[in-house]
């Protein structure tokens, strides 16, 4: 101790080096502080009884005792003799900087609203991360070898101000901004205040040094959207952060990319933009993790992009104070761009502060198809990727994950990426929250398999070309209507039982390359008021978002006719309908209504509906088809098979002939044998039970003998 004690201080060097500016001028303001250190220690070792006594710190002898009460209550401030080597190292700093060079603690000082004080303490509290010598020089100086770190009141000593300074103390409060923006920790929080620890965060050590590394608590935290969109949202939005708007919230609709417009504008405006993904947060960490965000978006003079808020929505409020605390908490100078985002609509007591509040379109279908391709690289294939891009409504960071599956996908088939792959990866994006309201279906059939009048085939293939081409009508040629209506497809299918309505459906998902999503009425129906339609709304939200077909079988249970109000429970029914009538109107995806009673759906629906296929029952010659459909190649059949007068004879429909076939095959199987027209007949019977029928021997013809054996 005593050797160091006695080296002559540190030297300052005489220039700035500027391969690593910052290293170099956070070193010659540390040999400062070493200076300062150095004269208190030799004014301590000069009033001290026993200065070579190897046991300091360890005990209190008499002689301390009474120096300690001899030196009253009183602290005397030193006066440093060192202010002109600092003025000529500020100004070369200064000259280096008007240069273009970037020296870190000066930067950091400025964005974080540090005057002269706050940054001769920020270096007391940083010297013993940096010179391990302070360690001892500062457990010399606290009078515990245990203690290695400065302590408050050694802070305060240092800078020559007294520690009954009301100013002095508040620099090291929570409202001060060492302690607001993180920069310095106050440990020992148990200790009296003057005996209390300081410590400046590994991270604002590495930064000063010249680290680029985040914290590692807010690495993994972090998102990198890709793309970066531009056009006039993102300009606009560029020119209210220049002009100092602190707090934007960013209404993303289905397909659009908040996040990179935010980021975008951002780095426009030559900020390093922070993409807080809020589904990576511990809800009980939030408070804390903004916090060590902010600072990082302070070192790196960035701001920050979170959200979205959709997977906060139950506890929206108080979260949403805790991340634009990072506006409302810091003084102007300090302030950090917060750009909040997400689908849901934004609520005024969310903040104190008034955001600016805008929303953000999905991109132009030329653009959309421009980054598929760009994604594709020399695997794009034209055709598929125009496809695609025209059928599935996909954000940026949607589409690169999409391209990646499609060839993990393409992987398993030779490795040439086609549009089933990209269409594989395009499914693989639809989130799971709609499938905890609907059962989800991937089509397996195709347009050879349905057997259907000319006129339903027809109709469906509208249907079919309607949804391919929205793109370039709605979109492109301008086609879509005002009012607020969506660019979604509402269709009704309605037909007897079995007439192949939800196999129609999934041909045409099929068809488009979507999933089939089916509504379970029992996941949406509630006896309680207004629990309905806060289902359905969940559903229509969840569905918004997801590139599907939506089918609601049996959906005049829910779109029912209005009627006339003689009761509370016809008042409430007809506010489900006209909910009903509303929300579909504003919907984005594909909608199929299913309906055996078309007569029970409200009139009102008609004009919103785009196209109405009616499924009827099949006639002798569809049924022929039909039978032979059921009983595929791949069923063996007996000699004695005579679908001709099956057809001819049993009025029924695809939904039932589908079962006696299956019927059949079952009753073959067991008895080892080809089906036999004795396996069909039985198994008409026990259709025919099931519908409530009478089982006529006129009906059934010479085939009735083999139901009485």
């Amino acid at each position: 101790m005593t050797a160091e004690a006695a080296a002559g201080p540190a030297t300052a060097p005489a220039r700035l080096r500027a391969v690593q500016p910052s290293a170099s001028y956070l070193l010659a303001r540390l040999a400062v502080v070493e200076g300062r250190v150095r004269a208190l220690v030799a004014r301590r070792r000069s009033d001290d009884p026993a200065p070579d006594d190897p046991f300091r710190g360890l005990y209190i002898s008499d002689e301390q005792v009474d120096r300690i009460l001899a030196a009253g209550t009183a602290s005397r401030v030193i006066d440093w003799d060192d202010g002109s080597a600092l003025v000529d190292l500020e100004e070369e700093a200064a000259a280096l900087e008007t240069a273009g060079g970037a020296i870190r603690l000066r930067a950091l000082a400025r964005r974080a609203n540090l005057d002269d004080l706050d940054i001769d303490l920020l270096l007391v509290a940083l010297a013993p991360d940096l010179d391990v010598r302070f360690e001892r020089l500062y457990g010399y100086l606290n009078d515990d070898v245990s203690r290695r770190r400065a302590s408050v009141a050694l802070a305060i000593e240092l800078t020559g101000i007294s520690p009954w300074s009301a100013e002095a103390r508040s620099r090291l409060s929570p409202s001060g901004a060492l302690i607001r923006n993180g920069m310095v920790a106050v440990e020992d929080t148990d200790r009296p205040f003057l005996s209390r620890t300081l410590k400046v965060p590994d991270r604002v050590a590495a930064h000063l040094l010249g680290g680029d590394e985040p914290d590692p608590e807010v690495g993994p935290l972090l998102d990198a959207p890709i793309g970066r969109p531009s056009g006039r949202l993102t300009d606009a939005l560029a020119a209210a952060l220049r002009q100092g708007v602190g707090l934007v919230y960013l209404r993303e609709k289905a397909g659009a990319s908040a996040a990179a417009a935010a980021a975008a504008a951002l780095e426009s405006t030559g900020r390093a933009p922070l993409v807080l993904d809020l589904r990576r947060v511990p809800p009980e960490d939030l408070a804390r993790l903004v916090h060590l965000v902010r600072r990082e978006a302070l070192l790196e003079g960035g701001g920050i992009v979170a959200g979205p808020l959709d997977v906060i929505e139950d506890r929206a409020g108080s979260a949403t104070r805790a991340l634009t605390g990072v506006v409302e908490g810091a003084q102007s100078a300090e302030a950090v761009p917060l750009v909040l985002y997400g689908r849901i609509g934004w609520e005024p007591a969310w903040s104190r502060s008034v955001p600016l509040l805008a929303e953000v379109e999905p991109e132009p279908a030329a653009a959309r198809l421009d980054f598929w391709r760009q994604r594709l690289g020399e695997a794009s294939d034209a055709i598929s990727a125009t496809e695609v891009a025209g059928q599935f409504l996909l954000s940026s960071d949607q589409v690169a994950r999409a391209v990646d599956a499609a060839r993990l996908h393409a992987l398993m088939d030779g490795g040439e990426v086609r549009a089933e792959h990209l269409r594989s990866g395009a499914r693989a994006q639809n989130g799971a929250g709609l499938e905890r309201l609907s059962r989800r279906i991937h089509p397996h059939v195709g347009w050879d398999d349905l057997v259907l009048a000319s006129s339903t085939a027809d109709a469906l293939h509208e249907l079919a070309a309607r949804a391919g081409q929205r793109t370039r009508v709605l979109d492109e040629w301008g086609m879509r209507p005002g009012g607020g209506r969506g660019r979604g497809i509402t269709v009704l299918f309605a037909g007897d039982s079995g007439t192949g309505k939800t196999m129609s459906a999934e041909v045409v998902a099929g068809d488009l390359g979507l999933d089939l999503y089916t509504v379970n009425l029992a996941t949406v129906v509630d006896k309680y008021v207004g629990e309905t339609e806060k289902n359905l709304e969940r559903i229509f939200t969840e569905a918004d978002g997801v590139n599907a077909v939506l089918l609601f079988d049996e959906a005049d249970a829910i779109f029912g006719k209005r009627s006339e109000v003689k009761d509370a429970n016809d008042r409430y029914a007809n506010i489900e309908v006209a909910y009903l009538l509303q929300r579909m109107e504003t919907f984005d995806g594909i909608a199929i209504l299913a309906t055996n009673l078309r007569a029970n759906v409200d009139d009102a629906f008609a004009r919103r509906l785009d196209l109405i296929v009616d499924f009827p029952s099949p006639d002798e010659q569809l049924r022929r088809a039909l039978w032979d459909r059921c009983l595929s190649a791949g069923v063996p059949r007996g000699d004695d098979l005579d679908l001709d007068f099956c057809a001819r004879s049993f009025e029924l429909s695809g939904g039932n002939i589908r079962s006696i076939a299956v019927t059949a095959a079952y009753a073959a199987a067991e008895s080892g044998r080809p089906v036999a027209m004795l396996d069909l007949i039985r198994a008409i019977q026990q259709e025919y039970r099931k519908l409530g029928r009478l089982v006529v021997p006129g009906e059934f013809g010479r085939y009735f003998a083999l139901l009485e054996g």
